[in-house]
C-alpha cells in the first residue's frame, strides 16, 4: 500500500507514521505539504494519507481543516493517531546557545517552544520552514551557527547533533494525526486487517443558510444537546468569501450511522446550507 505522508523524511508525521504501523510493509512517499498530501488521494496515487490535525498546545492545523474541508469532497478520514511530540533543539555541528545566530522550524514547533527560544536564545533570529525536517535538512546544509527545532529521527536522517532534548514547553505535548483515505475506504489505518472495536467519532463541517441571524449557531448545536450527542471539539474559520463568513468543523462522539448520531445529523441540515461528514473512524486510545 501506498501511504503519503507531509514530509520530507524527518517530520514528527512519518515518525508518527513509522510508531502506528510497526511491521507493516508500507511504501510511504513524502509530500511537501499537507495541501499535497491531501490532493494525493484526492488523484489516487496513494491508497491512504496520515497528516496533522490538532496539536495540544497550538490547536488545529489550519492546513489540514481547509484542505479537507475546500479542496475536495472524496477524501475521508478513516482514524486517528495521537502521538507525543518531544522537540530537539539540532545544530550541524555542536555549538554553545550563546554561538546560535538563527533557530529556524515549522511555525508550529517554534510556538510549542516559544517559553525556551525566549529565556534561552534571546538574541537569536526565528526563522520559518516549511516543516522541522525541512528546517533541519537546511540546517544541515548552512556553514553558520544555526539551529533547528525537530526530532531526533530528522536529526540522524541529516547527520546533525541534538543540542538540548526535550526543550518544547509542556512536556504532555502531543499531535493528533489522521489517516485519510478515499471515501468508502475501510475505517482506520492502513494496517487495519480487522474491523475497529471501541468507541468512535464523527467529524463535520457545516456553514451557510441562516448563519447571519440571531441564535442560529444555538439552534445548531441543539440539535446535538437535546440527542444527548456529545461534541469533543468545535471550531470556526473563515470560508475565504469576505469578513462573518465562517465554516464550522464539530467533533463528535458516535458514529454517523447510529440513529441518536444520525438524527442529529439530519436535524442540522434543515439549519444549514452545507453539511458534509469529513469522517466516521474509531478514536485513537490516550
Amino acid at each position: 500500500m501506498r501511504v503519503a505522508y507531509f514530509g520530507p523524511e524527518g517530520t514528527f508525521t512519518q515518525e508518527a507514521l513509522i510508531s502506528a504501523t510497526s511491521g507493516q510493509q508500507l511504501d510511504l512517499v513524502p509530500q511537501p505539504t499537507i495541501y499535497d498530501t491531501v490532493m494525493a488521494v484526492h488523484f489516487g496515487s496513494v491508497q491512504r494519507a496520515l497528516v496533522p490535525i490538532e496539536n495540544s498546545l497550538e490547536g488545529s492545523v489550519n492546513a489540514t481543516l481547509d484542505a479537507l474541508a475546500m479542496e475536495t469532497e472524496d477524501v475521508a478520514i478513516l482514524g486517528e493517531v495521537v502521538h507525543p511530540i518531544r522537540h530537539c533543539l539540532i545544530a550541524r555541528t555542536a555549538l554553545e546557545l550563546s554561538e546560535i545566530e538563527a533557530v529556524v522550524s515549522h511555525p508550529q514547533a517554534t510556538a510549542q517552544c516559544a517559553r525556551f527560544i525566549r529565556s534561552r536564545l534571546p538574541h537569536a533570529q526565528v526563522l520559518a520552514g516549511s516543516s522541522t525536517a525541512e528546517a533541519v535538512r537546511s540546517v544541515a546544509e548552512h556553514d553558520g551557527p544555526w539551529a533547528a527545532l525537530g526530532n531526533r529521527l530528522a536529526a540522524e536522517r541529516y547527520r546533525c547533533h541534538v543540542l538540548r532534548a526535550g526543550v518544547e514547553d509542556v512536556p504532555d505535548n502531543e499531535t493528533r494525526f489522521v489517516w485519510l483515505g478515499p471515501i468508502g475506504a475501510p475505517a482506520g489505518g492502513p494496517e487495519s486487517s480487522k474491523p475497529p472495536i471501541g468507541p468512535w467519532k464523527t467529524a463535520i463541517v457545516f456553514w451557510g443558510m441562516g448563519a447571519e441571524a440571531p441564535g442560529w449557531l444555538v439552534h445548531c448545536l441543539s440539535e446535538f444537546a437535546s440527542r444527548e450527542v456529545n461534541l469533543t471539539r468545535i471550531e470556526s474559520r473563515p470560508r475565504k468569501q469576505g469578513l462573518g463568513r465562517y465554516m464550522f468543523f464539530l467533533d463528535l462522539e458516535g458514529r454517523d450511522i447510529e440513529p441518536h448520531v444520525a438524527d442529529a445529523l439530519a436535524g442540522l441540515r434543515a439549519h444549514v446550507e452545507v453539511l458534509r461528514v469529513l469522517g466516521s473512524f474509531p478514536a485513537a486510545v490516550v
